[in-house]
């Protein structure tokens, strides 16, 4: 069984991190690269746009630093890509890492740039290019956890676009993976696409990481490239408009349909109802999604004269 079809778990991702480990040179950059200009940066470090001097491609070259970052963290990270690299919707990553003075460094192929540059205010995306991230990104998310493998960090910065239609997405940025059945804390702080079984979590709690983390980070970052808005702010019960959605969730005859989510056609609802189940237990996959894509996803209509509207 080899690296692609293996299914992971804990020990095996600890041994391939700690080979990992053992086989990272120290090297100076500007001895096997050219650097041509930077494409990105966060909290991690940056990301360049570098020329490998050796092969004469282009490469992005990922800098996380080390008084930011530790080694595991790293390792993690550059493991889990590259063993995931091969599916045609997860980023490409080179079997490139290395280290500086000062930070880790591993190439991975170049990107357009990210969902999030495409994402309109108050618009979002056209249903058509919606449709093509959903299908690559359910795909993608089922690979992950058909090989025990949680990426709990979904959000449009994380999908990388290779044009503008979105006929060709990829899931990056492994930073936060782990192995199914990991215990982790309460983050440092949570974000719309954070489940509400881990926005509920206390200082001293712990959560038993299930794929279904991904799956409600996949519904919000539809709702979200739909319409150009959140649906919350947060998943918790002092959220306004995340409680108006868990009493129609739970009864929908009997409370009205908050105000954000009546953009949606009825097969949309009940996807990303399906998707969007505040028991973690009882959500479906994102391979769900499929059921829907040959439906309208929101609401059109169509003005016809000054006085009057039809509704598609």
């Amino acid at each position: 069984m080899n690296l692609n079809e293996k299914r992971w778990n804990k020990n095996y991702l600890e041994e391939m991190l700690l080979l990992t480990s053992q086989n990272l040179p120290i090297i100076k950059v500007e001895d096997n690269y050219i650097i041509v200009k930077e494409l990105g940066s966060g909290s991690y470090g940056h990301v360049l746009l570098a020329l490998n001097q050796t092969k004469g491609n282009l490469m992005a070259l990922k800098f996380m630093q080390k008084n930011k970052t530790d080694l595991h963290m790293f390792l993690i990270e550059y493991c889990v890509s590259l063993c995931l690299s091969t599916h045609p919707c997860i980023i490409g990553t080179f079997g490139i890492a290395f280290q500086t003075e000062r930070h880790y460094i591993f190439a991975q192929e170049l990107a357009h740039d990210n969902l999030f540059s495409l994402m309109k205010p108050q618009i979002g995306l056209p249903e058509n290019a919606v449709k093509r991230c959903a299908i690559q990104l359910s795909s993608a998310l089922e690979y992950m956890h058909k090989k025990g493998l949680v990426h709990r960090d979904i959000k449009p910065e994380n999908i990388l676009i290779f044009d503008q239609e979105c006929r060709k997405v990829k899931l990056t940025d492994f930073g936060l993976s782990c192995t199914a059945g990991t215990y982790v804390e309460s983050m440092p702080e949570n974000l719309p696409y954070t489940a509400p079984e881990m926005c509920c979590l206390g200082t001293a709690d712990k959560l038993n990481v299930q794929g279904s983390l991904d799956t409600w980070g996949f519904g919000v970052l539809l709702f979200c490239i739909l319409t150009g808005y959140f649906p919350w702010v947060l998943a918790v019960s002092a959220d306004k408009n995340f409680v108006q959605y868990t009493k129609w969730h739970k009864r929908s005859k009997i409370f009205q349909l908050p105000n954000q989510w009546k953009p949606f056609s009825t097969e949309a609802l009940e996807m990303l109802k399906n998707l969007l189940v505040p028991d973690p237990n009882k959500r479906c996959a994102s391979t769900e999604i499929m059921k829907y894509v040959k439906s309208p996803w929101k609401i059109i209509y169509v003005k016809t004269n000054k006085y009057k509207n039809i509704l598609y």
